[in-house]
């Protein structure tokens, strides 16, 4: 299973085994920790004044005696950093702590954050956005220290030894440990006491309610996504559905979801950032939909900023993927879908499904992918609203067709009854019924110039007649 992969790859990164602290005697105290699960030297432990050896080989520093060893826990480490005096602080923090915990994932959602540009990733890691404090980053991924060293960050966390607020930012699908057996399905360190492993889902368990707020990255995390598909053996959900309707965190926030496989890089970071605002004082709480969505970042479909929607409205619709014309009936499911990828992009403004010819499969969605399986097959609702596009678009595209023609022509190619343009393979004015409705279409335009109906024209009234005038098409002035 895939799970296996990322079991293993989190005791090794997490865990005692894998990390630089060596293994741990399951039945009793690891050599080299103290009954609080910290890592100390003295007697049985590494000798850490005079440098440790590391399982490959290398030299230990003692993070201890030197907090700013680059390995130590960011915990311990951003202590040790120096205010500095010549930055202009807004609102009272000075800094927060941004814990990021996965669970069934791809780590697609890491990959998007980390290439997000408004705002940008290293911005905020070194406090340089007004209004924002410093975010110091505990992260599976992407995080300097290893192994004990790592989740040392969980267990000051939980006991309150951060010396600012935290955040947790959750990745991937909450999978039932509850039915893991003997096993578990995602492993994050372990118990340095008794070498029992600890689980990410024990880890949200123990740091949720004291977390400022609690953010769940991309559409795992949110609703379930692809690991909660019918039929899966882990029993997957998304974080809201797991901590529950009632879940507030530490500053009264409910569950705030920003869906995506993968999510646009930007919505997380600006949703995070906007956050951070309210959480400095500087900023309401951010307004969210029912299901805990940024509303101004998922209250429109798809399809109303798509650069492909004015095909939809005529009716014009792509037979094969390289077409530039509307996709809706080679899958897309753009029409009912909540995303801002249209418009957005998906890093720094480029990208995104639709401008790179491919369809929407819904992946923002709650009901993905159950709802809208079997991805590039043509959703049952479009043979009503497609054909309806066809019989009303295709009149209005053939009307547009025709007013066309005459607004592609000057009044000097009127009166000539050709363009003068060498490139031109149909260079004369319209002719026949074609004029006709021009004519008329023209005198109608032009009826109600100054007014409408009867009413005055525009600068008429109170005697004064300077600015009144109209204008006839083709005839070069004004007329007063």
């Amino acid at each position: 299973m895939a799970t296996d992969g990322r079991r293993t790859r989190a005791s090794t990164r997490s865990g005692g085994g894998g990390g630089r602290g060596g293994g741990t005697d399951t039945n009793a105290t690891p050599k080299g920790t103290s009954k609080t699960g910290e890592l100390v030297s003295g007697q049985g432990g590494p000798n850490f004044s005079q440098g440790g050896i590391m399982p490959g080989g290398g030299q230990m520093e003692n993070w201890r005696e030197n907090p700013q060893d680059p390995m130590a826990p960011i915990g311990v480490r951003s202590r040790a950093v120096e205010r500095d005096s010549s930055i202009l602080r807004l609102g009272p923090l000075e800094k927060i702590y941004l814990i990021w915990m996965v669970g069934g994932s791809c780590d697609g959602c890491t990959v998007a954050v980390s290439g997000a540009t408004h705002p940008r990733v290293e911005h905020l890691l070194s406090g340089i956005i007004p209004g924002l404090p410093r975010v110091e980053l505990i992260h599976t991924v992407v995080s300097v220290e290893v192994g004990p060293e790592w989740t040392h960050n969980l267990f000051m966390a939980e006991r309150g030894e951060l010396d600012a607020p935290y955040l947790i930012c959750w990745e991937g699908s909450i999978m039932d440990e509850s039915i893991a057996g003997e096993g578990y399905w995602m492993g994050l360190g372990e118990d340095p006491q008794t070498g029992r492993q600890i689980t990410s889902l024990e880890w949200l368990d123990r740091l949720s309610p004291g977390a400022a707020a609690v953010v769940a990255v991309g559409t795992c995390a949110s609703w379930g996504g692809i690991p909660a598909a019918k039929g899966n053996v882990t029993n997957s959900m998304g974080v809201m559905d797991y901590l529950g309707k009632d879940y507030r965190s530490a500053f009264g926030v409910p569950v705030v979801n920003v869906p995506g496989c993968s999510p646009i890089g930007d919505n997380v970071l600006e949703t995070a950032a906007a956050v951070c605002l309210f959480l400095n004082g500087l900023a309401p709480l951010p307004e969210f939909d029912d299901l805990g969505r940024p509303a101004w970042l998922f209250g429109e479909t798809v399809h109303r900023h798509c650069p492909r929607a004015g095909y939809y409205e005529e009716g014009v619709f792509a037979t094969e993927y390289g077409d530039k014309e509307c996709l809706v009936e080679l899958g897309c499911w753009g029409p009912v879908v909540q995303c801002n990828i249209a418009e957005r992009g998906m890093v720094d403004g480029h990208g995104g499904c639709m401008q790179m010819g491919g369809i929407c499969i819904g992946c923002t969605m709650p009901g993905f992918p159950d709802k809208f399986s079997p991805i590039t097959e043509i959703a049952p609702g479009s043979l009503i609203s497609s054909t309806t596009s066809r019989i009303v678009g295709g009149a209005i595209r053939r009307m547009r067709a025709v007013s066309a023609v005459d607004k592609n022509m000057t009044a000097r190619w009127d009166g000539a009854g050709e363009t003068s343009s060498g490139f031109g393979r149909s260079t004369t004015a319209p002719k026949g019924a074609t004029k006709m409705i021009h004519k008329f279409y023209s005198k109608y335009q032009h009826s109600h110039e100054g007014g409408h109906k009867g009413k005055k024209l525009y600068g008429e009234g109170h005697g004064n007649t300077a600015g009144m005038g109209t204008f006839e098409a083709g005839s070069g002035h004004g007329k007063h």
